[in-house]
């Protein structure tokens, strides 16, 4: 149950295997809908990240400091679990395309069925980061393209270790 005196708390999950300014840009906007939001990396074991949880955690943490009402965390199980978990009464979602609404309408409808109380925000991605992935990024700096202004700096570097310093070593 919600504490009334905490304001409206709100819950941006993902995977930030890296973060994005497209990402920044929802945390950005999400940070001046709602008290708190919490930045909540979800921990799953089924895919294979390029950054490990705490990496994740280190990178979302140093891109989020000018946000004082921006949390960051992970969680694994269901999301509505872990919103209610942390008191919140919103999730906030990215939509870049028709694409993404079909998938996030699947899962709004199906947190809604679990969790009556807990509602889906959606914002649309800003237009100069409507077609902004973390997997296109990686795809694009693992080719030797340029990430420069897709990604903060932190984490063009981290990629450019991770990425080009194991072909580099091949």
């Amino acid at each position: 149950m919600p504490n009334p005196n905490q304001g409206s708390v709100a819950i941006y999950p993902g995977s930030f295997d890296p973060i994005t300014y497209g990402h920044l840009d929802l945390i950005e906007r999400g940070s001046r809908l709602f008290n708190r939001l919490i930045v909540a990396i979800l921990s799953n074991d089924a895919k294979e990240p390029l950054f490990s949880v705490t990496e994740r955690r280190e990178m979302l943490a140093q891109s989020v400091k000018a946000y004082p009402n921006v949390e960051v965390d992970s969680f694994n199980g269901l999301l509505v679990d872990y919103a209610s978990q942390r008191g919140a009464t919103a999730l906030l979602r990215g939509i870049r395309a028709i694409s993404d609404y079909e998938y996030e309408l699947q899962m709004a409808l199906m947190n809604r069925r679990l969790r009556p109380d807990i509602e889906t925000v959606f914002l649309m991605a800003g237009e100069a980061y409507s077609f902004v992935s973390s997997r296109l990024v990686k795809q694009v700096i693992g080719l030797g393209g340029n990430i420069s202004g897709l990604v903060p700096p932190l984490v063009e570097a981290r990629l450019r270790d991770r990425l080009l310093g194991e072909k580099q070593a091949r």
